[in-house]
């Protein structure tokens, strides 16, 4: 089954569980290295109610330091690997580089999230089309300078659209992400935020996620092992201005959040 065919749906809204196999990732990194580790983590969030899995290799905080497509790779597919043989849940590989991509959708990942939108690797929408599989496209930029963000967040995501579309990948196999955290001063953060919604226009899923990051610790002043209670809030937020996919490290206390939300909403 395609990632599409269940968790694209704006009538509903699913929990997307963060798995970095990283040693510097900004709130996890070096947790769960190894295959073992790794595996006990996909199961807790499964779990806790987990509805897919999302890999990272390379970490992206601010000021990452990039590696190599070859140690990426090599960190992700072999924890691909043992997922799929060990749970039956989608994976999402999160990475802005085609070779990376690739080698996941090779080994069973049903999804790529890219926190460029396609604008980093003019190879990376190709491959996702070659493997019919389904893409985040993340808003991010080189600098923070806009004119308006709401709308320049939306021309910016719609460029990212057209190169999708341009290579033959289809509207159902597509979401988006405002990209909380990237190219955006903490009150550009709290600003899209507030206005999620004006994204539905564009006529995709929304993925969202804030969990642990800056825009919590720093309107709360708290480090990142206590952000807990200002993600479910974003996921809260996010959850009522249609939100399809919430994207956490927390995942049974986000569920139960979301699952509240959606109640009071399906009214």
């Amino acid at each position: 089954m395609y990632i599409s065919e269940k968790f694209f749906d704006n009538n509903k809204t699913y929990i997307m569980g963060i798995l970095n196999v990283t040693p510097d990732s900004f709130s996890d990194g070096g947790r769960f290295n190894n295959i073992d580790d790794a595996l006990k983590r996909v199961d807790k969030m499964v779990c806790d109610g987990a509805d897919i899995i999302d890999i990272g290799g390379e970490s992206t905080r601010p000021g990452y330091e990039k590696i190599s497509s070859d140690e990426e790779i090599s960190r992700v597919v072999p924890i691909i690997k043992a997922i799929k043989s060990n749970f039956d849940i989608p994976i999402s590989c999160d990475t802005y580089k085609s070779d990376v991509a690739e080698a996941a959708l090779s080994v069973g990942a049903d999804m790529i999230n890219d926190i460029w939108g396609f604008k980093y690797d003019n190879d990376m929408a190709k491959i996702v089309k070659k493997y019919d599989a389904s893409v985040c496209l993340m808003h991010n930029r080189t600098s923070c300078n806009y004119n308006n963000l709401i709308d320049d967040v939306k021309a910016d995501l719609l460029e990212s659209i057209a190169i999708a579309k341009s290579v033959g990948i289809s509207d159902d196999k597509i979401c988006i992400d405002p990209g909380i955290g990237f190219a955006k001063s903490l009150d550009e953060n709290l600003c899209m935020t507030k206005n999620l919604s004006t994204l539905n226009n564009l006529g995709y899923p929304i993925l969202y996620g804030s969990s642990r990051k800056s825009m919590i610790g720093l309107t709360l002043n708290l480090p990142v092992n206590e952000r807990l209670e200002g993600t479910i809030a974003t996921s809260v937020i996010a959850c009522m201005q249609g939100a399809c996919i919430i994207r956490v490290h927390d995942v049974k206390e986000n569920k139960r959040a979301v699952e509240m939300t959606r109640a009071i909403i399906d009214k």
